[in-house]
């Protein structure tokens, strides 16, 4: 077995754990970033199914407990025990399916952090339940507790015509942005036309994958990555709504890739969860400069707040301000071309 992580004690993993008591099985874990939850529950001998959007959670949970999609963790489910994700969409589609998969007398118990939960929540889950009461407070974390599932039509994902663009966009609740056209994306589409002729390209984060699909429509050969499952699952469905291909894989950053590419484009997170952390960031900077051909591009969308101008000038290479509004920048770093005879 997997060595469990440290923080194993955090207020939401004891929260549910509590709420959760002897625990009915088949039981589901949703979205426990730490994987301390399903590495309790495996040592008291239970026999757990997990599910993490983002990789990088999955990767810190059991091997033999991870689940190929949230529908198989859930099926047949008798106990969930989930970490609620921020995004009210989320909460709305992961119920949905809780309550269409899960056995019909399934107990929900869903907690995080108080400052993180909000009264939508609850709206979001007594669309499919029909219980859906609180917990007392525990280390300034709180419980929602559901029960009495009703099975519908899942309304997830969802399409939505972005006009200005001419696509269409499909999406899950946990995609960044859902379905909509975010402004940093908007403002970096809007500068495709200076895009140099590229025979491949990344798009390095590729949520909804209206970047990639705005590559693929130019002939290029695109290759979209994210780590959590519901952007690259929506990046895969609305490039088939457009009628395009791309190649789409859920990995964390360009760790392990080999192949060079003309063009990257990326619309960069700032964020891990509730907290701002700009390091990934950066490695993602590094690993761009490292694949990309000599002379290669790298197109940049990030808040002008960020110190990612000095970073790009230090790691990949030239690097000017393409386009801006009142919050974002979009930047252009062309790979620097090495002097013959160097390493």
């Amino acid at each position: 077995m997997d060595d469990p992580p440290h923080d194993r004690f955090d207020a939401v993993t004891e929260l549910l754990l509590a709420r959760a008591g002897e625990v009915s099985e088949p039981v589901a874990v949703l979205d426990h970033v730490t994987g301390s939850l399903t590495h309790a529950l495996v040592e008291q001998g239970y026999r757990p199914k997990a599910w993490c959007d983002d990789i990088r959670s999955e990767a810190l949970t059991p091997a033999t407990a991870r689940a190929e999609s949230p529908e198989s963790a859930l099926t047949g489910a008798r106990t969930v025990l989930w970490r609620l994700p921020r995004a009210v969409a989320a909460v709305e589609e992961y119920a949905e399916l809780i309550a269409t998969h899960a056995d019909p007398g399934v107990r929900v118990i869903a907690a995080e952090r108080d400052k993180h939960l909000t009264r939508s929540m609850n709206t979001a889950l007594a669309r499919s339940f029909e219980s859906v009461t609180a917990s007392l407070g525990h280390r300034k974390a709180r419980a929602l507790l559901a029960s009495g599932a009703r099975p519908a039509e899942p309304s997830w994902p969802r399409t939505a015509h972005v006009e200005s663009l001419g696509i269409d966009v499909v999406a899950h609740g946990a995609t960044f942005s859902t379905n909509r056209l975010d402004r940093g994306t908007a403002l970096l589409a809007s500068c495709f036309d200076q895009l140099p002729d590229a025979a491949t390209a990344i798009d390095l984060g590729c949520g909804s994958g209206i970047l990639a699909t705005l590559l693929a429509r130019r002939g290029v050969r695109v290759h979209a990555l994210d780590v959590a499952w519901s952007a690259t699952d929506a990046t895969r469905l609305t490039a088939a709504a457009n009628g395009v291909d791309v190649d789409v894989q859920r990995r964390d950053g360009l760790s392990g890739w080999s192949e060079q590419v003309d063009l990257i484009v990326t619309n960069p997170p700032f964020h891990v969860r509730a907290a701002k952390d700009t390091s990934p960031t950066r490695e993602l900077f590094d690993q761009a400069s490292r694949l990309l051909v000599e002379g290669g591009e790298l197109w940049c969308v990030y808040n002008a707040h960020l110190p990612y101008l000095h970073w790009l000038r230090q790691t990949v290479g030239p690097t000017q301000i393409m386009a801006r509004d009142r919050s974002y920048l979009v930047t252009k770093s062309i790979r620097r071309i090495k002097p013959p005879g160097t390493a």
